[in-house]
């Protein structure tokens, strides 16, 4: 396949606009893309919401060549974030004309509608209504009316919407009807070329611990029955929760830096992850690249991803995945065939892929552009 060219305009670089949020995966799928664009010559602002940036975090960004660019303004799936969202678009706008960005790349819905000057692409990376319906198991209530609307504009400003699965393409669709053109690029991570084959026996798992979608409570639920201690990376404490989620069972680990968790993840045997919404899941991506075997919850998005290369769970039943774990923990073969293979699939996942997937769909947004600008860019 031949690869996409690097947009430039005249012989300076491309410029790229990029939200993010710091709270989840997102950030981590932003500062991997912002490396692979700055390496070849693209040059990212990187526009932030939602909380502050950590040091590892801004140190993260800085390490990729691009300019991180913070904010406070709450996201417009959290409490009653309109004000905040309203005041957000204007600091956008502000941004794009300050840096004159020739693509807007924006991961979230809220602000496609705004009257950008450049092209504009959305990463459906996960959303309120078909988070509702897969955790809580019913239609979202009539309280989500505005956030419906909000992102069915957005979608319908934007030029292209991404998804990361078939699954979440579905979703959209689902929830929010017909919204024009969906490409299907998946999310990557690095894979280093020798990952250490020493495994200790332990059940790791990572992610938003308070979110319900990760369903950490059942692993909580299954530990006492499981043979080997289970240990669990990440976040406690929801955004503007006045207390953290607390776990009885499961050995807590909390918010790790970039790097302390990629040493847990080497070591562990098993990653665990029963989750009930996982749009994509970086965090399983990065365990398989560590060569872990993966237990998942058994729905959509993550079979269309990791079927052969996984074992499934009812992401309801804790007696079933204590089954499950027990039974790897006392299948060493297995454990390792799956660990294997896991990591052959994570390789599919490259950053390479998903990179120029990008550079193809910018130089195609360009093209359809008829400003002289982007006639330029893609000359």
């Amino acid at each position: 396949m031949q690869k996409p060219s690097i947009p430039d305009l005249g012989g300076r670089p491309a410029r790229v606009l990029m939200t993010t949020d710091l709270v989840g995966g997102v950030f981590s799928y932003a500062a991997d893309l912002c490396g692979w664009l700055g390496a070849r010559g693209l040059r990212v602002t990187l526009a932030s919401m939602g909380a502050p940036a950590t040091r590892d975090q801004a140190e993260r960004i800085a390490a990729t060549g691009a300019e991180l660019v913070q904010s406070h303004y709450q996201l417009e799936w959290m409490d009653d974030p309109w004000d905040d969202v309203e005041r957000a678009g204007h600091w956008l706008l502000e941004l794009e004309r300050a840096t004159s960005p020739d693509i807007i790349h924006l991961n979230g819905y809220a602000h496609g509608a705004l009257p950008w000057r450049a092209p504009v692409c959305i990463v459906a990376h996960s959303c309120v209504l078909s988070w509702w319906r897969a955790v809580l198991g019913e239609t979202a209530p009539s309280r989500y009316d505005r956030y419906r609307d909000v992102v069915v504009r957005g979608l319908q400003g934007a030029a292209v919407v991404v998804a990361p699965t078939r699954a979440m393409q579905q979703a959209l669709a689902r929830e929010y009807g017909p919204i024009g053109e969906v490409r299907l690029i998946h999310n990557a991570a690095a894979v280093s070329a020798a990952p250490d084959t020493s495994k200790h026996p332990v059940v790791l798992s990572a992610g938003r611990l308070w979110d319900p979608a990760k369903n950490i409570a059942l692993l909580d639920d299954a530990a006492p029955a499981v043979g080997w201690p289970i240990r669990v990376a990440g976040a406690v404490r929801e955004p503007g929760a006045s207390s953290p989620r607390t776990f009885r069972n499961v050995s807590v680990l909390g918010l790790l830096p970039q790097d302390a968790l990629a040493a847990e993840m080497r070591r562990a045997a098993i990653f665990a992850l029963p989750a009930l919404y996982e749009p994509f899941g970086l965090g399983i991506l990065e365990a398989a690249a560590q060569r872990c075997a993966l237990v998942l919850g058994d729905i959509p998005s993550l079979r269309e991803l990791w079927d052969g290369c996984a074992e499934f769970v009812d992401p309801r039943d804790s007696n079933a995945l204590a089954k499950r774990l027990n039974e790897l923990i006392g299948d060493a073969p297995r454990r390792r065939a799956l660990g294997e293979r896991a990591r052959g699939r994570a390789q599919s996942f490259g950053l390479e892929r998903m990179g120029n997937a990008y550079l193809q769909m910018y130089a195609s947004l360009c093209a359809r552009n008829t400003r002289p600008r982007a006639q330029e860019l893609c000359a």
